[in-house]
């Protein structure tokens, strides 16, 4: 957005919870928190009882999706496509609520649109998606988790008579399954290269080196100004502002909603709960995801459009200066800004570089830059040693 200022969400949120800065993985698991995890793992939950939440976030992804697909698969018998990439779930521990900052700007939630406050409502709104794990209701989802064989465990962390509620039964699987986000380790590693480079513990290839310095240049790629990528009060960088921007993504023909040439996927003004229906300023907003491990993902966008980083990079700095690259020419003319209707291509961000640019003008990064960039968001995934080849 633009004006916008990059700031330590990491602190502000802490200070609104009353809790130290000081976010530190516990080594074991509490019993909560194991719970958590088995539900995390168990298909049973699910009306086809094929999936389960580790199907569409897996650890090898970056907790985001393996398929080579926009979106995933799911429903009753697992032929309903989703209508957006599944985000991967890392790093949000420290996420707030939606709320607007003090200069107005959309920040916070959980999902694509920020729709769900916490973990935890992050956490239920699977099991009862229709396209997901289409469950027809929490006590169905509640009889299945009776039937688990880790019930007992359940009964006990929650009261013996916890099944008898369904709505306390519902929301004590959420808390067991943030428990298990906010505690193991591997869902905030804080393991890259780069966070070794940081510690003092590896270096940069000058490749590597060049890259962070187009990635923070704010007159070349300016990365940084959604992505920050330094410490800030003595907390490592994200790689998000937990913002939210619209970028004219191209409209992805692999989504099977995009059939009807009158659907567009608005984002932050169509939530579910119509509580921003009347903003059509926010009309084509997406949240700003983490970039840490995103060099695994396997589709980039909330419609999943890109399945290249490289391609990820080179729309950034080409969609205004090369656009007929991106989108289809319609009666002699780039439809530019094709997955959103016409009144709202003024939402979509122009004016901050490297959008700021014209057709014919010089793209903001070269081919070799782009290389350079590619090659340091390599250093954001986790799990690091100097004789991994990362």
């Amino acid at each position: 957005m633009k004006n916008r200022i990059a700031i330590s969400i990491v602190a502000v949120v802490l200070a609104a919870c009353g809790g130290s800065s000081n976010v530190e993985p516990t080594s074991s698991l509490s019993t909560m928190a194991r719970l958590g995890e088995s539900i995390f793992e168990d298909e049973s939950l699910s009306a086809s009882r094929r999936m389960s939440c580790r199907t569409c976030h897996q650890p090898a992804t970056g907790h985001a999706s393996v398929q080579d697909a926009p979106a995933e698969f799911g429903g009753p018998d697992l032929s309903l496509q989703g209508g957006r990439n599944v985000p991967g779930i890392r790093y949000l521990r420290t996420n707030a609520a939606f709320h607007f900052d003090e200069e107005g700007t959309p920040t916070g939630g959980f999902f694509w649109d920020g729709r769900a406050a916490s973990l935890e409502a992050q956490a239920g709104g699977p099991f009862l998606n229709p396209v997901e794990m289409a469950m027809p209701s929490k006590a169905a989802v509640v009889e299945r988790l009776r039937q688990a064989t880790y019930a007992s465990e359940f009964a006990a962390v929650f009261g013996g008579d916890v099944f008898d509620d369904v709505d306390r039964a519902y929301a004590a699987v959420t808390m067991a399954l943030a428990q298990y986000q906010r505690e193991d380790a591997e869902f905030a590693a804080f393991s890259s290269k780069y966070d070794a480079y940081l510690a003092g513990r590896a270096q940069l290839t000058e490749q590597e080196a060049r890259g962070l310095a187009l990635f923070e240049d704010e007159a070349k790629g300016n990365c940084a100004a959604c992505h920050p990528s330094r410490p800030a009060d003595g907390q490592p960088p994200l790689f998000t502002d937990f913002t939210y921007d619209a970028l004219g993504v191209p409209r992805n023909p692999e989504l099977q909603q995009n059939a009807d040439p009158a659907f567009h996927d608005l984002g932050l003004c169509a939530r579910d709960d119509g509580v921003l229906a009347s903003r059509d300023d926010l009309c084509g907003l997406f949240k700003v995801p983490s970039l840490r491990n995103v060099a695994l993902r396997k589709r980039y966008f909330h419609n999943g459009r890109f399945a290249s980083l490289r391609d990820v990079v080179d729309f950034y700095v080409t969609r205004d200066t090369e656009p007929a690259r991106w989108y289809p020419t319609v009666d002699g003319a780039v439809a530019k800004f094709d997955d959103l209707p016409a009144r709202h291509h003024v939402n979509v961000n122009t004016s901050e570089p490297p959008y700021d640019r014209r057709p014919g003008d010089a793209p903001a990064l070269t081919p070799g830059e782009i290389d350079d960039v590619v090659a340091f968001l390599r250093t954001l995934t986790d799990d690091w040693s100097p004789g991994s080849g990362q």
